[in-house]
């Protein structure tokens, strides 16, 4: 039998960012896709994660909150599959997008997910979170990302609760600790008639996200029922049923408070 001797005698990661390096590692993936303009730049590979800790109200993937209804898949798996789609994904300026869910938390799985995209298939890689478990993600793990798609759902801490079920300061949090980082960050709100849509919380978001610095963009997301199938098909009560999408003069008028900050907004 083999005796092992000083160096010889196997170490184990004792940091997610160590962790996030060991092979091969399994995660709740719920799908893959190939999408255009909504998942960062370009055209990119989203995996999106299953397993969620918000409930937020207009969710059009409630399907994807619980992990254990995801596909346990491995690493390798992932990334085989978007090896197939590089030179596509190179050609049109994109990459690839971790989403969910909410990636964070499989915090170990995205950073090699997000590692392994960046550096074995040369893809710009971003990040999809709500920012609410921003704690999980480690230095090492936004190293390897090159964009953060950060939503931020609400500016009143009353509206993000009623909103999301859950409170709004980890996300403020992480977005401070992003622009302490220097990480480029595309700021997401979703506007809602009735429920996101009081001026005041528009401005907070617009002043917030303005004076963090490192933001580019802001997508001001109009508020639609699409998903409104998957709520009624996991027999959950869809609670905006009765609220309408936005005008797009509305959309307009609070791009404008963006802009008025000096934000690029689309």
């Amino acid at each position: 039998m083999a005796v092992l001797l000083g160096s010889d005698i196997p170490t184990l990661p004792t940091t997610l960012a160590a962790a996030a390096t060991q092979r091969p590692s399994e995660g709740s993936v719920h799908s893959w896709d190939l999408s255009t303009g909504v998942d960062g730049p370009g055209t990119r590979f989203v995996t999106f994660l299953s397993g969620c800790p918000l409930t937020c109200l207009y969710c059009h993937n409630p399907d994807t909150w619980r992990m254990r209804n995801g596909k346990r898949t491995s690493a390798d798996d992932v990334i085989a599959e978007a090896g197939k789609y590089t030179r596509f994904i190179s050609a049109s300026g994109g990459g690839a997008t971790v989403s969910g869910g909410e990636p964070l938390l499989q915090p170990v799985f995205t950073g090699e997910l997000l590692h392994r995209m960046k550096h074995e298939l040369g893809l710009h890689t971003a990040l999809d979170t709500s920012g609410f478990l921003g704690v999980r993600a480690t230095d090492a793990l936004l190293r390897d990302t090159d964009l953060v798609l950060l939503d931020i759902k609400s500016w009143d801490p009353e509206t993000y609760k009623k909103v999301t079920g859950r409170p709004l300061r980890p996300t403020l949090d992480f977005a401070r600790r992003l622009a302490d980082l220097g990480q480029e960050v595309h700021v997401r709100f979703v506007l809602v008639p009735g429920l996101t849509d009081d001026p005041a919380n528009v401005e907070g978001v617009a002043a917030f996200a303005a004076g963090l610095g490192n933001v580019s963009r802001v997508d001001v997301l109009p508020f639609h029922k699409l998903g409104e199938a998957k709520w009624q098909a996991l027999a959950k009560p869809f609670t905006l049923h009765d609220t309408p999408s936005p005008t797009p003069e509305q959309v307009k008028a609070v791009r404008e408070v963006f802009l008025s900050h000096g934000l690029y907004a689309v």
